[in-house]
C-alpha cells in the first residue's frame, strides 16, 4: 500500500468533517448503539480557545481498563498526559486519562493491537507496511514529526 497523497488526506478530512456531525448525535445517545462497539465520543477543551469540543474517534480495547486510539488529527494537541478527559463510551460517560505514545516502536506495537482488535480503525492510518510486515520507518517518522501518535486511554481516571 502506497502512502496517501496530500490530496487524499485533504479529501479524507473533508469527508470526516461531514460524517462527524451525525456521529456526534448517535454516539452521544444515553444507550449503547451498534456504532459504539468501535467508536466513542471524546469531550475536551481547546487549549487556545477554551471552546468545548466533542470528537468521534475510533478505539480498540487493550485489556480491561485501557483503550487505544490512533491520533492523527489536531485534536490530540488539546490532550495533556495525565489530565482526565470525559469519554462517551457505549452510552455512558466515563473518565479517562490520556497517555500520548509517540515513540516509533511503541506506536508500531500499539497499531498492531489496534489492527487485531479493530481492523477498520487500522485502515484509516496512512502509514504503509513493508514486505516484512513492519511499518515503513521513513513514513512513520514523518507522521510522528507531524503529530501522529497513539492515545492510550486509561479508564477510571480520578
Amino acid at each position: 500500500m502506497a502512502a496517501p497523497t496530500p490530496e487524499d488526506l485533504r479529501r479524507r478530512q473533508r469527508i470526516m468533517k461531514v460524517v462527524n456531525v451525525p456521529m456526534r448525535t448517535v454516539l452521544g445517545m444515553p444507550f449503547p448503539t451498534p456504532l459504539g462497539g468501535n467508536l466513542m465520543l471524546i469531550s475536551y477543551t481547546g487549549r487556545k480557545t477554551g471552546k468545548a469540543y466533542r470528537q468521534p474517534v475510533s478505539y480498540a480495547r487493550d485489556g480491561d481498563d485501557v483503550l487505544l486510539t490512533p491520533g492523527g488529527g489536531r485534536w490530540t494537541l488539546n490532550l495533556r498526559d495525565g489530565k482526565p478527559v470525559r469519554l462517551r463510551l457505549r452510552g455512558r460517560d466515563v473518565s479517562a486519562r490520556p497517555e500520548l505514545v509517540t515513540d516509533p516502536a511503541g506506536v508500531e506495537h500499539l497499531l498492531d493491537v489496534i489492527g487485531r482488535e479493530n481492523p477498520r480503525a487500522a485502515k484509516f492510518v496512512p502509514i504503509p507496511r513493508l514486505a516484512d510486515g513492519h511499518l515503513d520507518p521513513e513514513i512513520l517518522g514523518r507522521a510522528l514529526d507531524h503529530g501522529f501518535c497513539i492515545v492510550r486511554w486509561h479508564l477510571n481516571a480520578k
